[in-house]
């Protein structure tokens, strides 16, 4: 049910990309193209990571997670950062976004991460019951601050 990005998925991922964009209605900010995320993913040096969920009767992926490594200076240990996991509405309930949380799980584990973190919109209530019910907390006391656009090229031009 859950495998390992391959190149050939980089068109569907892609395409729900643009579907979990929607969903939380930002579709007007996904500029990224398939071959953005292919470098991404399977350039020289990668620095994302995918996973696909698949239908399990017809073997069509239903879902991803796209993650990466931060880095805990606390622990003294890598962590995963899911930037996204998305499951088609279609294939919801079938158990594949719990599969590919925990198999994000088992890699933390197998490698001796520390911890997985990610965000979600606080308006998205199903998800993080979801999250809630595998034992994720949220973390109060942070909030998440982001440069990007002009003010991100100001601040890199001074």
């Amino acid at each position: 049910m859950i495998r390992t990005t391959l190149p050939a998925d980089v068109p569907v991922v892609h395409a729900m990309i643009r579907e979990l964009a929607e969903y939380e209605k930002a579709l007007h900010e996904v500029v990224a193209t398939e071959e953005q995320l292919h470098g991404a993913l399977f350039g020289p040096a990668p620095a994302l990571f995918g996973l696909i969920a698949e239908d399990d009767t017809t073997g069509e992926p239903v879902g991803f997670a796209l993650w990466f490594l931060n880095y805990s200076t606390w622990r003294g240990t890598h962590g995963i950062y899911l930037e996204d996991l998305y499951v088609r509405p279609t294939a919801r309930g079938g158990g594949h976004g719990k599969a590919l949380l925990l198999e994000l799980a088992r890699i933390a584990v197998e490698r001796g991460y520390s911890r997985m973190e990610w965000s979600v919109l606080d308006w998205n209530t199903p998800s993080i019951n979801f999250y809630k019910s595998l034992g994720a907390e949220p973390m109060d006391g942070w909030t998440v601050y982001r440069l990007t656009g002009d003010a991100l090229t100001a601040a890199g031009t001074r």
